[in-house]
């Protein structure tokens, strides 16, 4: 399966492509929950080549975006293997790894619900992931709820 448009828009719309400086060109800024690790860019790009200091066009935060999403989506295809899954249920998911790390997602009760056919469960598992250096975000919360809504879409 490919992220659709769908997806897409869910990722991006609460990654933002933040801290855009008047020439148009974007700085590296601290993880919100931790104020500092892990260093992200662009549309959330995290990795050991993001650092303070960092500064990227709109295109390199667009280029490492697609790169990054075709990663993510592959790795949750992996995870998932031959489990019935909707598109909807796939892009759900995707988010999710985008956000928080595909060892996370392969770790998660979520993804051992789904894979059993618990839809309603691996739903609801959604929300328990809200949280960053031990915090509840706001923000989390309601990309979570936006996961699990997409998720149970037919």
């Amino acid at each position: 399966m490919e992220p659709s448009a769908e997806c897409i828009k869910l990722i991006q719309s609460f990654e933002g492509c933040a801290r855009k400086q008047p020439d148009g060109s974007y700085d590296a800024y601290p993880d919100p929950g931790t104020g500092g690790d892990p260093w992200t860019i662009g549309w959330g790009t995290t990795g050991p080549d993001v650092e303070r200091g960092l500064v990227w066009t709109q295109q390199q935060c667009d280029d490492r975006f697609q790169a990054d999403l075709g990663r993510f989506a592959q790795k949750v295809a992996a995870a998932i293997g031959g489990a019935p899954t909707t598109q909807h249920q796939f892009d759900a998911m995707v988010s999710f790894a985008y956000n928080l790390g595909i060892g996370n997602l392969q770790a998660s009760t979520l993804l051992r619900k789904h894979k059993a056919g618990d839809f309603a469960g691996a739903a609801a598992q959604f929300a328990v992931w809200n949280k960053a250096a031990g915090k509840v975000m706001a923000g989390l919360t309601r990309r979570r709820a936006a996961e699990a809504a997409l998720y149970g879409t037919p």
